[in-house]
């Protein structure tokens, strides 16, 4: 009987242990960083969009940034996710599947506010204003189209279906007095939009990326393709009404046969997106990571040079995570009055 019970004793003090050696490791696996563990994700996933546009691109350096950056920021790994873009990366965020989503800040100024089409009011927030997306209805010489008026009840061309182009697409047309809706439609990514230009298939494309456009060359390296022009005081109006656009000018010679300034219009910026919960310091060591290896991300696609003190803190209509403040603070480029300042790169 004595012995049954010191063996029952020794039994309970083993079991003890085995729990305090378990607790140990499974507070100290991975981290050998002082980041909390339980905090910091071990798996960073970045949502960017389809393979072969600018924001796959740019985030699979960004998450080569985060790998190379990994024993500062106390992650195992950081991949980019190939993603429907903008609107998945959205609800990719508010389930938790990804940590990080790249969008376009025009359609997060809707989604944040629960406005525009959106049916509830995503809990998100900006890290870093990456780079300028500069976009265009583009149409063919001799098409009869010389305004965006001109554009009412016409085939266009308006981007993916799903893409959430609408989103600033919609406020640019009927600023310009021509409704969305009067539209005849065509949903296609920007190569095979450039077709439709090509055999006339449409009278018009949204067309657009970065200041330099890889679709927009395209078109006019194979047709005449004429630059349909903002109105003045329609591109001002825009740019007072909504945060996320901004005037920019789009230098003579940028395009084949493009011989004058384009008075162009950024109609959102790329930006990185955590959830408004996420934890403060991943979010500051995310944005500490990038921002110091942003020399090396400017290699891999020329957008990413507006990486920069100037821009990352641009105001675009969506709110900044405490984590990444505490960051830009920190190295002096975040402005004294707390409102990032809102012109061009």
């Amino acid at each position: 009987m004595l012995a049954r019970a010191n063996w029952f004793r020794c039994w309970k003090l083993w079991l003890v242990c085995l729990w305090f050696v378990v607790g140990i490791v499974g507070c100290n696996a991975g981290n050998d960083t002082g980041v909390d563990s339980q905090a910091t994700p071990r798996f960073v996933s970045l949502g960017t969009a389809p393979v072969g546009g600018a924001f796959y691109n740019v985030g699979a350096a960004l998450a080569h940034a985060l790998n190379e950056g990994k024993q500062v920021g106390g992650w195992r790994q950081a991949t980019a996710e190939s993603t429907g873009g903008s609107l998945e990366n959205f609800r990719r965020l508010d389930s938790g599947d990804i940590q990080i989503g790249m969008a376009n800040s025009s359609i997060t100024y809707f989604a944040v506010r629960g406005e525009g089409g959106f049916e509830k009011q995503y809990e998100l927030r900006s890290m870093m204003t990456l780079f300028p997306l500069v976009a265009m209805f583009v149409t063919k010489q001799g098409s009869g189209v010389t305004t965006i008026a001109d554009l009412n009840g016409k085939r266009v061309a308006v981007g993916p279906e799903g893409a959430g182009f609408e989103y600033f697409v919609r406020p640019i047309l009927e600023t310009h007095g021509v409704s969305y809706d009067d539209l005849d439609r065509t949903y296609a990514g920007m190569q095979q939009s450039v077709g439709y230009l090509q055999d006339e298939s449409v009278s018009a494309a949204f067309l657009g990326g970065g200041l330099r456009s890889p679709a927009i060359t395209s078109a006019a390296s194979t047709m005449d393709v004429f630059l349909v022009p903002y109105g003045a005081a329609e591109r001002a109006k825009l740019v007072d009404t909504y945060p996320s656009f901004g005037e920019v000018e789009v230098p003579a010679d940028t395009y084949k046969g493009q011989e004058e300034p384009y008075a162009g219009l950024n109609v959102g910026s790329a930006h990185l997106l955590v959830r408004s919960d996420a934890d403060e310091d991943f979010v500051y060591h995310v944005t500490k990571v990038i921002y110091e290896g942003r020399e090396k991300i400017a290699e891999t696609h020329g957008a990413a040079k507006a990486i920069n003190a100037k821009n990352v803190v641009r105001n675009t209509g969506t709110e900044f995570h405490a984590g990444a403040i505490r960051y830009y603070e920190e190295i002096g480029i975040w402005p004294d009055n707390g409102a990032p300042d809102d012109s061009e790169p």
